[in-house]
């Protein structure tokens, strides 16, 4: 029996080489479903993920409304009469000081969860008698803190996790 030259490639060689390369790739078709099933959906990483939002372009006495894990949280910019009867504490019926619903230092900046505590109805931003929200659906009225002044909502606008990352940036979540 003679030994075959390595140099010289038969066709055993050539088979053995293609069946590789095929088992590679039958491998890799398998493994990517099982891989990428693993990871999280995009709308599971933005439902969870935080979100940045650039304040420059919101006037005072303006507001925006953006959604984050799939709720609305109002952004106000507060002028400093909005901030003045805010900080009136009269006539609220769930107690709580503007200055501990706001960060310091950016008490021009009002961010609170934008459902109602009632039913969890969308309030509309800058109506009612207190300049606030007024949930059209059972009446309730809310201050410029976001505080219940008055209709059947037990509580004030739940507050969001935020901070500051500068004077024009604000990040919600992940605080």
């Amino acid at each position: 029996m003679t030994a075959i030259p390595m140099e010289d490639p038969n066709r055993r060689d050539i088979l053995m080489i293609a069946t590789g390369a095929v088992a590679a790739v039958g491998a890799a078709a398998t493994a990517w479903p099982l891989i990428a099933q693993m990871s999280p959906t995009a709308a599971t990483v933005a439902a969870g993920a935080p979100l940045v939002v650039d304040l420059s372009a919101i006037p005072v006495g303006g507001s925006i409304q953006v959604f984050w894990r799939g709720k609305p949280v109002f952004i106000n910019h507060r002028s400093e009469q909005e901030i003045a009867a805010a900080r009136a504490d009269d006539g609220v019926i769930d107690p709580q000081p503007d200055a501990e619903r706001v960060k310091a230092g950016h008490e021009q900046w009002l961010v609170v969860n934008g459902i109602c505590t009632h039913l969890g109805c969308i309030p509309a931003n800058h109506e009612g008698d207190y300049g606030g929200w007024f949930c059209h659906c059972h009446g309730s009225q809310y201050d410029g803190s976001g505080r219940v002044r008055k209709g059947p909502a037990p509580k004030n606008l739940a507050l969001v996790p935020y901070e500051f990352l500068s004077d024009t940036k604000l990040q919600i979540g992940a605080v």
